[in-house]
């Protein structure tokens, strides 16, 4: 099964301005997007690295990916990572030996093989995000609160239009 397309971005009117401005815009939006990925990137390889020196990022995408929508099959799994079935099923074959992900048949249809995680992979995914929501935390500290508050809206906008679901975890004071 090869990768699925990527998903085509609605119209937005940074597309529809007329002249360079537009693509200076849009430019300008996918930079500074690009710059801020590099910064969240390199804050979740410290958050996991503190809390499993051993996975690499994929497989804890992978491990959050069951976290956050449940247990699944493997075509639905690769399907949520991008990957192939079997390229997903490699990934599981290593958490699995690793104790991080579970194999159970499904009720109703014992052909079906469901991935769930396990209390070890539970506690990995939930470790390395407590870790990753105290630094990104503390970079937040440093805007403004205006700042904040712009962020706020531009970030949910954001992954609400690229299909993640919202981050839920314990909250704590942040100091602000």
């Amino acid at each position: 099964m090869p990768k699925r397309a990527p998903i085509a971005a609605p119209s937005s009117p940074v597309d529809d301005a007329p002249g360079d401005m537009a693509d200076g815009a849009a430019d300008e939006v996918v930079t500074a997007v690009l710059t801020a990925s590099r910064l969240l990137v390199a804050v979740s390889a410290r958050s996991l690295a503190s809390a499993e020196d051993t996975l690499t990022l994929p497989q804890f995408r992978m491990l959050v990916v069951l976290d956050s929508r449940g247990a699944m099959n493997i075509s639905r799994l690769g399907e949520h990572l991008d990957v192939i079935p079997s390229t997903a099923m490699r990934m599981v074959d290593r958490l699995a030996a690793a104790d991080m992900v579970d194999r159970k048949p499904n009720p109703t249809n014992r052909r079906e093989i469901f991935i769930s995680l396990t209390d070890a992979g539970r506690r990995v995914v939930h470790e390395a995000t407590e870790r990753r929501r105290a630094e990104i935390a503390r970079i937040v500290g440093t805007m403004s609160p205006d700042q904040r508050a712009g962020l706020v809206a531009t970030l949910q906008a954001f992954t609400e239009a690229g299909g993640e679901p919202l981050a839920h975890g314990p909250r704590t004071d942040v100091g602000w």
